[in-house]
């Protein structure tokens, strides 16, 4: 008689920018308290440069996001998560849109790191933000003005001034530490790490523990969304931000529910 796996797989599937060295790393540092039970799992579709013009947000259009998805969905992944920002600065309806195609196409649930992040700062009656980026300033805009859109003040903002999505992977875990600090200065609700290729989980969580601001950083609440979404408990990782301390249950906006 065949051998089986003697408890019950979590398989999370990831949809990756191309040019992005973090979150899988990240991703997998963070899921060891869960290992073998909870694994992640990742599919790639181009993303190389972040601004406003038309060649860039081309990147994100649906059907090479779809194919990549579709590659996830033979993996029998519980659910696909868009591991992306981008939804912050073209709309948050993006991500609501994308998502429910995922679902569509693949009979898989999905959500985003986005959605995830709304979903967390609504729980938490967050109205203030402070914001922390690698990207230019007018895309720091965009942001700040979706934002604005549902409620959600962003009261200080820290902007790197990049869009090569490769080098927002080099930026050091001691500015980002100092970029969070900065912005904490205006007292926001909370701190937000936006964008997927930047090292904040391990960082944002020793800011917090050190200000007392929750930051929540992009990898982190991708993952956070996904473990929710599937009803696995999150206390294990709770040394990797308070976010994962949290009341337990769902909530999240999904595609599939």
């Amino acid at each position: 008689m065949q051998n089986l796996v003697p408890y019950p797989r979590h398989l999370i599937g990831m949809l990756t920018p191309s040019s992005n060295t973090v979150l899988e790393p990240y991703t997998a540092r963070m899921l060891e308290p869960l290992f073998p039970a909870v694994s992640a799992h990742f599919g790639r579709f181009r993303v190389t440069r972040i601004a406003l013009d038309d060649s860039a947000s081309d990147q994100f259009r649906q059907e090479p996001i779809l194919a990549a998805a579709e590659l996830l969905a033979d993996a029998r992944t519980d659910i696909i998560a868009w591991n992306g920002t981008s939804a912050s600065w073209l709309g948050f309806d993006t991500d609501e849109r994308l998502c429910a195609e995922i679902h569509a196409r693949t009979g898989v649930q999905a959500t985003s790191a986005i959605l995830s992040l709304n979903r967390l700062m609504a729980e938490r009656g967050v109205k203030r933000l402070g914001l922390v980026t690698p990207y230019t300033g007018d895309v720091g805009a965009r942001i700040v003005a979706n934002y604005a859109s549902i409620g959600v003040e962003v009261v200080a903002g820290s902007h790197c001034g990049m869009s090569d999505n490769f080098s927002f992977a080099e930026i050091d875990e001691d500015r980002i530490g100092q970029m969070c600090t900065d912005v904490a200065g205006a007292a926001p609700d909370a701190i937000a790490i936006v964008c997927t290729n930047m090292r904040g989980a391990l960082v944002g969580a020793q800011v917090e523990r050190a200000l007392g601001i929750p930051v929540f950083d992009s990898v982190s609440t991708t993952l956070w969304g996904c473990l929710r979404a599937m009803g696995v408990p999150t206390a294990p990782l709770a040394p990797f931000g308070a976010l994962f301390a949290g009341p337990s249950g769902s909530g999240l906006a999904l595609a599939g529910e």
